[in-house]
């Protein structure tokens, strides 16, 4: 029996901070630690592997401060923003809308309980693939339409 080594992911820290491009891929309704409503949100970042290749973030939207719910709120629609939707005053939230979408997440590093973790602390839309020539771009315009096509945009 050969014996086990430890692998680079095994030794390595988080990505450095900055912008990395993501793929929602879950999106829902929880209930906070007090028993609140909250959007929680994971994101699988392109070209990570575990333990680094997703990241999550939430949304609570009642129950905190007036402030706190505030910032949640208006994080939650830049966010919409960035995956190409656009909520109106009065639209229901429906975090399922934002499923299979591109983003692009701004990640900071914090130090909980004496280890380094990833924060989402922004996000603005993914980028646009690079316009290529003949048969590729026929590819590369149905690849950069995908957001606004999935809500019939």
């Amino acid at each position: 029996m050969e014996p086990l080594k430890f692998l680079d992911t095994d030794v390595g820290g988080p990505p450095e901070p900055g912008w990395h491009a993501g793929t929602v891929t879950t999106a829902c309704w929880r209930q906070s630690s007090h028993n609140n409503r909250m959007v929680y949100l994971v994101l699988a970042l392109d070209g990570l592997s575990a333990p680094f290749g997703q990241v999550s973030d939430y949304f609570v939207l009642e129950g905190a401060t007036p402030r706190g719910i505030a910032c949640s709120r208006r994080r939650l629609v830049e966010l919409f923003h960035a995956c190409g939707l656009s909520p109106r005053a009065g639209d229901e939230i429906r975090p399922g809308d934002l499923l299979k979408l591109k983003v692009e997440v701004k990640i900071a590093h914090e130090v909980w309980k004496g280890s380094t973790r990833m924060q989402v602390v922004a996000y603005r839309p993914a980028r646009p693939l690079p316009v290529k020539r003949g048969r590729e771009a026929d590819v590369v315009t149905v690849l950069s339409m995908e957001n606004l096509e999935r809500h019939g945009a």
